[in-house]
């Protein structure tokens, strides 16, 4: 098999022939529409499909609102209170907070000699450290 390799235009053709299957492989891994290209591709397709998706459901729930605001009255008029605060006259408007029902407001102590973090000291006087 040796033989085959002591003439230079079979060593030149050998040359070539790894050369060419180089560069075959660079295009197949990297070129455009290789392996690489195509897998980023699909990445970005992805992350457009998942986006799109979205903008969907936020389309949809949009459309469903100008629905409600073009057929009916109750929709105008819940847009009216929430959002621009009007009330009807001789109407009192209460707005119901969304803390949960487990909370519970923290009473102080008047007794209690600090307030705000320090004690009662004169504001010109800087406090003790030690």
């Amino acid at each position: 098999m040796l033989d085959v390799f002591k003439t230079t235009s079979s060593k030149v053709l050998l040359i070539l022939a790894i050369v060419l299957i180089a560069v075959l492989q660079y295009s197949y891994w990297y070129g455009e529409g290789g392996y690489f290209p195509r897998q980023n591709l699909l990445e970005k397709i992805q992350v457009q499909l998942t986006e799109n998706e979205e903008l969907k459901e936020r389309n949809r729930v949009l459309a469903a609102e100008v629905y409600d605001l073009k057929n009916g009255a109750e929709a105008i008029e819940e847009h009216a209170r929430l959002d621009l605060g009007l009330i009807k006259p001789h109407e009192t408007f209460v707005q119901m907070s969304t803390v949960g029902a487990n909370y519970q407001p923290i009473a102080l102590d008047p007794s209690l000699s600090q307030i705000s973090g320090h004690n009662e000291q004169n504001d010109d006087t800087p406090p003790e450290t030690d």
